[in-house]
């Protein structure tokens, strides 16, 4: 015996189409807000990019990161980021690059090693010049770009290439905002960011491709039905599932983002907002703009009039 969880009646018809002016308008405003706080105030780059020094230690007791970083905040030696990772015992620091050469790096980091003591175990001490953070930062955007273009190929080549085009829009918008949303709060961007947002472009397909397969589905079904009709339909056939993923996803993410501690909050913070965001696309966005694209092998829009989504043969 199945036992169905359905958060709306199974035959839920909120007309999702109709509204999509409002939902282009909010994704447009939410588009701009991002570019705006790319150059205002811009993204705060990590070690990872901007280059720096990275210290990973292990302390034989219990770490008090509130006295660790009163202690090598008094050394002048620009920012420094004191995160606890894995136990109370294991800290990660990151001090900006200092001005000079190669030795000039090396006493910064012979200064904090004299200041924690001889009580931790140093397990990584590296240091990233602004050329290789560059190159990173550089093949992190190659790669977040590449991404874009496998998901829209992935997509033409598994529906038709106006699915394609439409699912990139999608997700490219859900990656961006996202993006500004580090930018808005000043989250570090680094590596860890860049995965969550590669992990966050997966996530949102996944939703955008349910709906696309939905609105497959029916335009077999359906031959006389309009475009607009069938996208509202398969919207609502999937509206259940679409939101029960989100919120039990939300119940394993929003826990990191008030308990991960500093280490994990850009990730998770990063996964929670793409996830509402996401939703949102998936709902409102990705399949209304199957409505401008060309016909789809003879189907019209059914947006002026009650037209049929495809042309039957007498």
């Amino acid at each position: 015996m199945k036992f169905p969880i359905r958060l709306f009646p199974e035959n839920t018809k909120i007309d999702f189409v109709d509204k999509r002016v409002f939902a282009f308008i909010v994704t447009s405003l939410m588009v701009v807000a991002a570019i705006i706080l790319l150059f205002v105030p811009g993204l705060n780059f990590g070690t990872d990019f901007k280059g720096g020094i990275l210290i990973e230690a292990r302390s034989n007791e219990a770490i008090d990161l509130g006295a660790l970083r009163k202690s090598l905040d008094g050394l002048g030696l620009g920012g420094v980021e004191i995160q606890e990772f894995g136990t109370n015992k294991d800290v990660m620091v990151r001090l900006e690059r200092q001005d000079g050469g190669e030795e000039a790096q090396n006493k910064a980091i012979s200064l904090v090693r004299e200041t924690m003591g001889s009580g931790y175990e140093y397990r990584r001490v590296e240091v990233v010049g602004p050329r290789v953070g560059g190159e990173l930062r550089n093949a992190a955007m190659l790669a977040l770009g590449l991404a874009m273009l496998m998901i829209g190929c992935y997509v033409a080549f598994r529906f038709e290439w106006q699915f394609g085009v439409a699912a990139v829009i999608a997700t490219f918008h859900d990656v961006f905002v996202t993006v500004g949303l580090f930018a808005a709060l000043g989250l570090e961007f680094d590596l860890t960011a860049v995965a969550a947002l590669l992990t966050l472009a997966g996530y949102s397909l996944n939703d955008t491709v349910v709906v696309f397969d939905r609105i497959r589905e029916n335009l077999r079904k359906n031959k006389n039905a309009t475009l607009k009709s069938i996208i509202n339909d398969a919207v609502n056939q999937t509206l259940s599932r679409t939101l029960m993923t989100s919120l039990t996803t939300l119940l394993a993410i929003v826990p990191l983002c008030l308990f991960g501690g500093p280490a994990l909050f850009g990730f998770s913070i990063a996964i929670t907002w793409g996830i509402v965001v996401g939703t949102f696309s998936s709902i409102y966005v990705a399949a209304a703009l199957l409505l401008y694209m060309k016909p789809l092998r003879g189907i019209r829009s059914g947006i002026e009039k009650d037209a049929p989504a495809l042309e039957t043969t007498a």
